[in-house]
């Protein structure tokens, strides 16, 4: 057996340098939401929670957190009971223009962002959905959706279908069969989906800039306003706590998708 061969240091230096590009705006804004000053500084002038109590005990702020983890919530929701229906379509369907619909479902992330915004607004415009949480709902869901497509057909792609065979040889029915035999190893593909329909919600900005008006303020809208209107260090608190979450759910992402792993090959 072959002894792994050593990494050069100079990729090594260079992926190091590539790592700290990349999370230096982390490394500014966390000691920034800490900080005592009345204003947006680094090296921050002295440390207080100050900026963490004004996030959470500021109406405005509470309300827009409030309502992106309910539209969080909201399309979560709908995106599993639509992009698990799509995956297994997508998968194990034959029909002509099976590849063109699978683009079709993909195509939210990959258009341009504005111009899936633009889109909406229009449509939503002549609605009236224009500043109402069910219209931000429907428009994440559109965004969601392919992130739980993607996870779960990847799911299906390793599920052994002689297991669902040997299942229904032994008199358990179509429904019965899904739902302990099949849904039980794609799961943690479908909790993947299921976390990043959610980062794709609470993080999203762009559309919600479009379709939220003043009355469906998330709290990515409301940290856009604020830093263009009244810049103090709440935002950067916000910042931080928005961090903590997405970075939370990602390694819950990572975790599940490993426990998918382990399943496929026992």
């Amino acid at each position: 057996m072959k002894a792994p061969r050593s990494v050069p240091r100079w990729l090594v230096l260079l992926s190091s340098l590539v790592l700290f590009y990349l999370m230096f705006p982390i490394f500014v804004i966390v000691p920034v939401s800490f900080s005592a000053g009345s204003y947006l500084s680094f090296p921050p002038p002295g440390w207080s929670l100050r900026w963490y109590e004004n996030f959470f005990s500021s109406g405005d702020w509470r309300a827009a957190a409030w309502l992106s983890i309910w539209v969080g919530i909201s399309v979560t929701l709908l995106s599993c009971l639509l992009g698990t229906p799509a995956a297994f379509g997508l998968v194990r369907g034959r029909f002509p223009g099976k590849r063109l619909l699978n683009g079709f479902v993909l195509s939210p992330i990959i258009v341009p962002g504005i111009i899936v915004a633009i889109g909406f607004y229009f449509v939503y415009a002549r609605l009236g959905l224009i500043g109402h949480p069910f219209g931000l709902v429907l428009a994440h869901t559109c965004l969601a959706v392919p992130f739980v497509v993607i996870n779960v057909s990847a799911s299906l792609y390793g599920f052994d279908e002689r297991l669902e065979q040997a299942a229904l040889s032994l008199g358990a029915t179509p429904w019965r069969c899904f739902w302990q035999v099949t849904f039980p190893l794609i799961r943690p593909g479908v909790m993947a989906g299921a976390v990043f329909a959610f980062i794709t919600s609470f993080d999203e900005l762009l559309v919600a800039l479009f379709v939220s008006g003043t009355t469906a303020m998330t709290l990515p809208r409301l940290m856009w306003q604020e830093i263009r209107e009244d810049i103090d260090p709440t935002i950067a608190a916000a910042s931080t706590l928005l961090l903590a979450l997405t970075t939370a759910l990602l390694v819950t992402a990572e975790l599940l998708r490993r426990r998918g792993e382990r399943l496929r090959n026992a």
